[in-house]
């Protein structure tokens, strides 16, 4: 495999429908656009979905990669909008589901038993902790959230953050800590 592609060969062997590259970008990818995915949907199966759709996307939309950007940070902005798009669509599809549930009188949660090898009261704290984290990340200024979620779930620098907001480096920085200060005020209440 020839991981050391320039921008401009990737694209343009895949604009010449080169299957070998495509499947090359893909196997360089894929990785780093999930753990991204992750870091928004909180949910692997959900952020599974969401990958495939953004190399989808690539490969629908190369002819519109200008080269402004470089192309892995074209690739993360894909799978930023993407996964923002879909908890936009899944807020709206609960909120029908909600509503619907008035009118029905369906009282189906949607909550699902973990099948995993935990002690239940061991699950339950990990649980209850990783939606509290989930619910307080989620709570943010969407740029604060966006930005926060890159660094830390995709270990991103400031100065790639930057490149995919298409923002300043002071302003990735300024996002960050806000976001941080957001987060501990969050937080503080459950770990005193």
């Amino acid at each position: 495999m020839k991981e050391n592609r320039t921008d401009n060969e990737w694209v343009e062997k895949i604009r010449t429908s080169n299957q070998q590259a495509f499947v090359e970008l893909i196997d360089r990818f894929q990785e780093p656009v999930l753990r991204t995915c992750m870091g928004f949907l909180h949910n692997h199966d959900d952020a599974q979905d969401i990958t495939q759709e953004v190399f989808i996307e690539i490969f629908e939309s190369i002819d519109k990669f200008r080269g402004d950007a470089k192309l892995s940070t074209w690739i993360y902005r894909i799978a930023v909008n993407k996964s923002l798009n879909s908890i936009r669509n899944s807020k709206k599809r609960s909120f029908f589901k909600n509503i619907e549930s008035l009118f029905t009188g369906s009282n189906n949660s949607g909550l699902e038993i973990a099948d995993n090898n935990a002690e239940p009261h061991e699950q339950m704290v990990n649980d209850e902790t990783s939606n509290i984290l989930k619910i307080a990340i989620n709570s943010l200024a969407k740029n604060q959230q966006i930005a926060f979620t890159m660094h830390k779930y995709e270990d991103l620098s400031y100065k790639q953050i930057a490149d995919i907001m298409d923002i300043s480096l002071s302003s990735v920085e300024s996002l960050i800590h806000r976001a941080k200060v957001n987060l501990q005020k969050k937080l503080v209440k459950y770990y005193k």
